[in-house]
């Protein structure tokens, strides 16, 4: 395949309608590279100081952030870089289901600060059951949603504010607003991810999702292990 065809092609529902120049894909695996090296450098940096001495009992929520983390930047970057094979529709179904996951695995370490009240195992189940049916979807019937999973995507992310008051109570200022943070910068770069007609566009939307994901493991670690060293 020659990536550097900007010929319009017809777009469908796991690539888009333009081919990517051989930069932007090059731009593209340099960002998930990138957060590849973070998730799994902090990540495990997390993970060690936690189990150690700081935050035992949180480990295992921990572990299912770091992990959604690590898996969907990887099924990102392999789908994205993937040619335009029946093997990249199998790679767009798994990465749009991985959005779900990692959505419900960002919320898991920060709601278990708050398991056993009614606002923190409510807001659980509810994150949790409804990526499940996304996951479910995304892979069964991918086609069907659109840019309505979006909608989606944005109404589970922003589920938090529901039970602010108890996260705000549960959590340092500091992890706080770096919490908050990270879900601004993720809102953001969905304009990019929905550009398009930009260049690079999705390297953009990709760097969003990376910084987001670095504010967050910012956020667990002064509350996970600075705030209790």
């Amino acid at each position: 395949m020659n990536t550097t065809d900007t010929t319009p092609v017809t777009g469908t529902w796991w690539h888009k309608s333009r081919l990517a120049t051989r930069a932007e894909k090059i731009a593209d695996a340099v960002v998930h590279g990138i957060g590849l090296v973070v998730a799994l450098l902090a990540g495990s940096a997390l993970l060690t100081a936690a189990l150690i001495k700081t935050a035992p009992h949180e480990f295992p929520a921990l572990v299912v952030y770091v992990a959604s983390l690590v898996a969907v930047l990887s099924i990102s970057m392999a789908f994205n870089l993937w040619p335009r094979t029946d093997f990249k529709r199998l790679l767009a179904r798994l990465d749009q289901a991985a959005i779900f996951l990692f959505i419900a695995g960002t919320y898991t370490p920060f709601l278990s600060l708050m398991w056993g009240t009614p606002e923190g195992t409510g807001l659980m189940i509810f994150v949790w059951a409804t990526a499940l049916v996304g996951i479910a979807l995304k892979l069964i019937v991918p086609e069907k949603f659109g840019r309505l999973a979006i909608v989606l995507y944005l109404a589970i992310g922003w589920s938090g504010v529901l039970v602010f008051k108890s996260l705000a109570a549960a959590l340092p200022d500091t992890a706080l607003w770096l919490l908050v943070a990270g879900g601004i910068t993720y809102s953001l770069g969905i304009i990019f991810h929905l550009w398009e007609k930009l260049t690079f566009h999705s390297a953009l939307w990709h760097l969003f999702v990376v910084i987001g994901a670095s504010l967050h493991l910012i956020a667990l670690f002064d509350a996970m292990v600075i705030s209790r060293w």
